[in-house]
């Protein structure tokens, strides 16, 4: 098991390497020359001028899990981690010891903390909703708050457009995500049924070795299993200059199609990720059999080359803070834990005094999402 996440750790790197020598100016004139304008139907426009978040179109999903990334925050519904200001929507992560009655000393050992009992968990899964900390196998309370909101429960495409206008914040280990994922696991979990970064921000210094806050990253997972997730296939990143993601508003959009994925920003002329399914399935991409293990296709029924691709899919915005899924590769600069460690929680919180001041003040830490447009493809 140790072979295989170390494996896959490397993998994680190793596409993330690539990325970074993709990410200078990178655009994809081959891959925007074969798109093609289609007809859309506008089907949210949300620039979230009302005092409250509209919960006809957004629901923000309760779990201590980590989400796709395996992240340590808690994603709350309280309104210090997700709220409208003058600004658009704020998503904040907070410190738990200082926005809840847990003390210092709970998050370490002795607390039960049980979403379900609470009747705030969204997720059906007993271990995203519960957790016990103990001082002797490291496992703690969830130390930071944060939120994630989604339209899951309101609005799906499959095929068209997204655009989120917003600015991300800044400060050590803060990962800002806006993601499209399947409203049904119709191939099975992660990352058989697909998901897709919009775009994936660290919120670290620009020196950071594999990416700061001055780069982002657009991916598509998709694979047979976890450890054979094709991500490193088809991600690719942007770079800007003299400037970073943390100090104005941006425009990261998805065009959608049958025939290809492409993401952009400010514009759809400035492409990021291209990835067409004319030529080939992403099952003959994966080469999923190579290693001389026989995987069983699971989207095989399907007939679509874009499969996972090909069905409905809700948009996810997000803050997270960590993660032990590769993202923040071990051995780079001053990181305080192991992605594999049963402890990586624990470590992570036991440095607080080393990354916390890293953080902006006020809204600077939180992403600020000035408008969300997403069109479904064809006629309204």
């Amino acid at each position: 098991m140790a072979v295989n996440h170390t494996r896959n750790s490397n993998l994680i790197v190793y596409g993330f390497f690539l990325a970074g020598l993709l990410v200078s100016g990178y655009l994809c004139f081959d891959g925007f020359r074969k798109s093609k304008r289609h007809e859309y139907c506008l089907l949210l426009d949300d620039s979230f001028h009302e005092n409250t978040i509209d919960t006809d179109v957004w629901q923000k999903e309760v779990q201590i899990d980590g989400f796709e990334v395996g992240s340590f925050d808690w994603t709350t519904t309280d309104d210090a981690n997700a709220y409208i200001s003058g600004n658009g929507l704020i998503i904040m992560p907070t410190l738990t010891n200082l926005t809840t009655a847990i003390s210092n000393s709970q998050i370490i050992d002795g607390y039960n903390l049980n979403l379900t009992t609470a009747g705030l968990c969204t997720s059906s899964h007993n271990a995203s909703c519960v957790v016990v900390s103990n001082s002797t196998t490291g496992k703690i309370i969830n130390p930071i708050r944060s939120a994630r909101l989604s339209t899951k429960l309101s609005k799906h495409i499959k095929y068209g457009r997204v655009e989120v206008t917003a600015k991300v914040p800044r400060g050590d280990w803060i990962l800002s995500s806006v993601r499209l994922l399947p409203v049904n696991n119709t191939y099975g979990e992660w990352p058989r049924s697909g998901s897709i970064d919009v775009i994936q921000i660290r919120g670290n210094d620009k020196i950071y070795p594999v990416g700061g806050r001055d780069i982002f990253t657009s991916t598509l997972h998709w694979g047979v299993s976890r450890l054979a997730d094709r991500f490193w296939k088809t991600t690719r990143g942007r770079q800007i200059r003299h400037t970073d993601f943390t100090k104005g508003f941006h425009t990261f959009g998805i065009e959608w199609t049958k025939d290809y994925i492409f993401t952009y920003h400010n514009g759809r002329t400035y492409s990021v990720l291209w990835v067409g399914f004319v030529q080939q399935s992403l099952w003959k991409l994966g080469q999923f059999s190579n290693n001389g293990t026989l995987h069983p296709n699971p989207w095989a029924k399907s007939g679509n080359n874009n499969a996972p691709f090909d069905q409905l899919f809700y948009l996810s915005l997000s803050v997270q803070v960590g993660a032990t899924n590769g993202y923040f590769p071990d051995s780079r600069t001053h990181k305080p834990w192991i992605d594999a460690s049963p402890r990586a929680a624990a470590d992570f919180w036991s440095a607080v005094d080393s990354w916390y001041p890293t953080w902006g003040d006020g809204e600077d830490r939180a992403m600020v999402v000035r408008n969300v447009k997403i069109w479904q493809e064809g006629k309204c």
